[in-house]
């Protein structure tokens, strides 16, 4: 079983960055597959990015070139790191560990973080 705590979120203007992390207790994240996923007003829960186990990378299309994922095993974290932030990426975003394959649907996860709120202004 795992922990897992997001923190990082706030507001920001358009274009700017913002670095998201998601500490993880219990397990390693290393043993999961891990997702970002988020969630914005009136809209379903969408993959974001995730990170397999073997350390290859999984993007949505609508932040290819923009967010990456990665993983620092000595502190058990999850990153997200998002760049030329746009007012649509207002969301909460969570971090997710999954126990099966790599999936880019929420009920392929296992566990979630409380999540953290991302604001971007025009």
């Amino acid at each position: 079983q795992v922990q897992l705590v997001e923190s990082g979120g706030g507001r920001v203007q358009a274009g700017g960055s913002l670095r998201l992390s998601c500490a993880a207790s219990g397990r390693p994240v290393s043993y999961y597959n891990m997702g970002w996923f988020r969630q914005a007003p009136g809209k379903e829960r969408e993959f974001v990015l995730g990170l397999n186990w073997a350390g290859r990378t999984y993007y949505a299309d609508s932040v290819k070139g923009r967010f990456t994922i990665s993983r620092d095993n000595t502190k058990n974290t999850l990153y997200l790191q998002m760049n030329s932030l746009k007012p649509e990426d207002t969301a909460v975003y969570y971090c997710a560990a999954a126990r099966g394959s790599m999936a880019d649907n929420p009920g392929g996860y296992d566990y979630w973080g409380q999540g953290t709120q991302v604001t971007v202004s025009s």
